[in-house]
């Protein structure tokens, strides 16, 4: 009887030979299809803002996150003054800065 039982356990065993890998195969699909619909264009995205953002220059028109438009009067590392009506100044990070206004480059 005992013989029976190990003989058994041994067959079993020998006819899956790559059961761990193929057990993880959905799991590892799972992650390639996250990657590419999710994780790969938000960083492409990120990308993209952070170049915008650096490639910004004195008289600007942007918008911030907030949907504040304004005029870039001056710039910092980090953060940047903008005039979103005459006379009134406001300054904030760079980060902040969603987009630029459809009129960037024209100066008042």
């Amino acid at each position: 009887m005992i013989n029976i039982a190990y003989a058994m356990g041994q067959g079993g065993a020998e006819g899956t030979p790559g059961g761990g890998l193929i057990s993880l195969m959905p799991l590892i699909l799972m992650f390639v299809i996250f990657y590419f619909l999710l994780i790969r264009p938000q960083q492409k995205k990120t990308k993209e803002h952070r170049e915008m953002v650096n490639n910004l220059k004195k008289g600007d028109r942007v918008i911030t996150s907030g949907g504040i438009h304004g005029r870039i009067t001056a710039l910092d590392d980090t953060t940047m003054t903008l005039e979103i009506a005459e006379k009134v100044r406001i300054k904030i990070l760079r980060s902040n800065i969603s987009a630029l206004s459809q009129h960037s480059s024209e100066t008042r």
